[in-house]
């Protein structure tokens, strides 16, 4: 191998020191600046974007607690709704219920008039049957007609007596 040739170690050594310096002078001339600037250019642009990032994120905290507000009072208005309504329901079912009471009581009233009048005439009608019964038995039993006076009369005492 050439290279490990004693020999040519001193122009290999030239040709090393000439060779680098050519390719140092061209990186800290050309490419080097070149980076930099690329690297000066993303470090301008990270910063930005890191403060669009924070100005960004304080506005969604507001934001955010402007929805909390919100939702907050949404929850109360909804509470106060249903609240309103809940009364709302229970005057009005308070309310029919109180006129349910009143018909149905005018109702009962008028039925229990109706049996206390159906009664009267049962009891005039039993009293008139009575009278009858009574009547036919003291003609069977004795062999004559009573008077119906006197039977009518022994009648209504006796269903004043049971009453």
């Amino acid at each position: 191998m050439p290279q490990f040739d004693p020999a040519t170690f001193s122009p290999q050594i030239i040709w090393l020191v000439i060779s680098f310096s050519i390719l140092y002078i061209a990186m800290s001339r050309i490419a080097l600046p070149r980076i930099g600037v690329v690297i000066e250019e993303r470090r301008h642009k990270i910063d930005e974007n890191l403060k669009k990032a924070a100005e960004l994120q304080k506005d969604a905290k507001a934001a955010s607690e402007a929805y909390e507000k919100t939702l907050v009072a949404a929850r109360a208005e909804s509470q106060n709704l249903l609240r309103r309504s809940r009364e709302k329901t229970t005057l009005e079912s308070s309310r029919r219920h109180d006129e349910l009471g009143v018909r149905l009581f005018a109702e009962v009233k008028t039925a229990e008039e109706k049996i206390g009048d159906a009664k009267k005439e049962a009891l005039t009608h039993v009293r008139g049957i009575a009278v009858e019964v009574a009547l036919s038995a003291a003609a069977k039993l004795f062999g004559e007609n009573p008077d119906g006076k006197a039977v009518a009369d022994a009648v209504t005492a006796a269903m004043e007596d049971r009453s």
